[in-house]
């Protein structure tokens, strides 16, 4: 059976692990973007700096951030909820990505998991999501990430009709002495 957000929400369990890795299973109440050529958009979820999660046609996951920024994270429900279990710090990788470019993003992801809060906590989340939901383990969630996000080209709006921009942002760990420091 293939792993669907009916099947997420029926586990509270989940719901709860997840909520702690930043995934709220809650959509927004009133819809603040529109995207091209879907008429009603499923917002599954959202994420504590006020992003939104949707499912659309036939499950690829979009991320439509609260800045202004959007695109594919994940081809398939299943590998959003794998994405967000192995790399919570997703969104951060995307920041730190040098404009799109995969190494940088491998450096974020290393430089970001050395700087975990709470780690014990963090990979207790992901080891009782992962056999709940009995996932698999991702080949290489960053790589996934990277080839979503690149060929997105899905068209989010804000309300005024101004276009979303790329989720992929400019910086690098260079640009952080914490994630600097954590990669050397």
């Amino acid at each position: 059976m293939p792993l669907t957000p009916e099947v997420v929400t029926a586990n509270r369990a989940v719901v709860a692990r997840l909520a702690r890795l930043g995934v709220s299973f809650v959509p927004d109440e009133e819809p603040w973007f529109t995207i091209d050529g879907v008429e009603n958009p499923r917002q599954i979820g959202s994420d504590g700096s006020g992003g939104a999660f949707v499912l659309l046609p036939p499950q690829n996951v979009l991320y439509v951030s609260s800045e202004g920024r959007a695109g594919m994270i994940a081809d398939t429900f299943e590998a959003f909820v794998q994405l967000v279990v192995a790399r919570p710090y997703w969104l951060d990788i995307l920041k730190f990505s040098g404009g799109g470019e995969l190494q940088e993003m491998r450096r974020a992801a290393e430089a970001l998991e050395a700087t975990l809060d709470d780690e014990d906590d963090v990979n207790e989340a992901r080891e009782e999501i992962g056999n709940s939901l009995g996932l698999g383990v991702p080949g290489d969630p960053v790589v996934a990430l990277y080839e979503a996000v690149a060929a997105s080209d899905t068209i989010v709006r804000a309300t005024d009709g101004s276009p979303f921009t790329t989720l992929f942002n400019r910086f690098s760990i260079d640009n952080n002495p914490m994630l600097r420091n954590a990669a050397a």
